[in-house]
């Protein structure tokens, strides 16, 4: 029996169940975050720590530019500064991070319509129930206040759809050098965003607590360099359809963050909209990992 084919390790499992807090720790952090500094400013400063910790991974040779350039705008400026955006205009951090999950049927729609990728039954089932799980969240009479914020969200996750389709016609990159590039190109441009447009950045500074600082930390140390290089380690043993869909279960503890420790209003409508969508994407995932399998031949 193939390496590949057996049973996760527990180390393995600790490394998926490492991600998922530190993915989901990272949302409600990101919220925190915002509440006290701009949010073009925060994703400054997170792409300022991890990029003086990437630095050393980011060297020749590069892809070709025009889909590296594709790559770091679009996945580096135009996403986070959506996601930061998004979780400085909500109120709760419960419904926007549910709304960033739909990157994964917007991976598979881009797929299909740049790489000419098949699109089963399954798959068309699961966009159709992540959108009406997204709809469903959105139209709850106190979630509604958030609409904008969810409308971001899901803007930022189709953004991050188009870099995973693109980045896999550069499967040469490791992701550790690919969030180097990306940290690299999004801390000026960034930076430079919210020099125009964003106003108190020193006032900011001077009332961010310990806790947001460690935020920041947290979003550019733990989350960009450790949880990413443990992803890398895990498809590296791994194929990848056999650790992402465990991923998937980070907005479970972001919610419970956000209800338990940030005051989110979870009503029965917000947790059926949240289930709605987590299970679409999850029936996604499932039809992106049989067709994966089925071209591989089966093991």
């Amino acid at each position: 029996m193939s390496p590949r084919s057996q049973r996760l390790t527990s180390l393995e499992i600790a490394a998926i169940v490492a991600v998922i807090v530190i993915w989901g720790v990272n949302n409600a952090a990101a919220k925190a975050a915002t509440e006290v500094m701009p949010p073009l400013m925060v994703g400054a400063i997170r792409f300022l720590i991890a990029a003086l910790c990437l630095a050393p991974f980011v060297r020749p040779p590069f892809p070709d530019w025009k889909s590296l350039l594709l790559i770091v705008l679009v996945g580096g400026p135009i996403h986070y500064g959506l996601l930061y955006l998004a979780f400085w205009m909500a109120h709760d951090v419960s419904p926007v991070t549910v709304a960033t999950q739909m990157w994964v049927p917007f991976t598979a729609v881009a797929a299909f319509l740049l790489l000419g990728e098949r699109l089963n039954r399954i798959a068309v089932a699961g966009i159709g129930v992540a959108f009406l799980g997204v709809a469903w969240m959105a139209l709850d009479a106190h979630a509604i206040q958030d609409w904008r914020a969810i409308l971001l969200g899901v803007a930022a996750s189709a953004a991050w759809a188009l870099v995973t389709v693109v980045a896999r016609r550069t499967t040469s990159i490791p992701p550790v050098k690919m969030q180097g590039l990306l940290a690299a190109f999004a801390l000026p441009v960034l930076a430079g965003a919210s020099a125009i447009f964003e106003r108190g950045q020193v006032e900011a500074l001077a009332r961010a607590t310990p806790l947001i600082w460690l935020c920041l930390i947290w979003a550019g140390l733990v989350s960009s360099v450790f949880a990413t290089s443990l992803v890398f380690w895990l498809v590296q043993r791994r194929e990848a359809g056999r650790v992402t869909p465990y991923l998937l279960a980070t907005p479970v503890v972001s919610i419970a963050i956000g209800w338990g420790l940030m005051g989110d209003v979870l009503t029965v409508q917000i947790l059926t909209g949240a289930a709605l969508t987590m299970a679409g994407v999850g029936l996604v995932a499932l039809a992106e990992r049989r067709l994966r399998a089925g071209a591989g031949g089966g093991a």
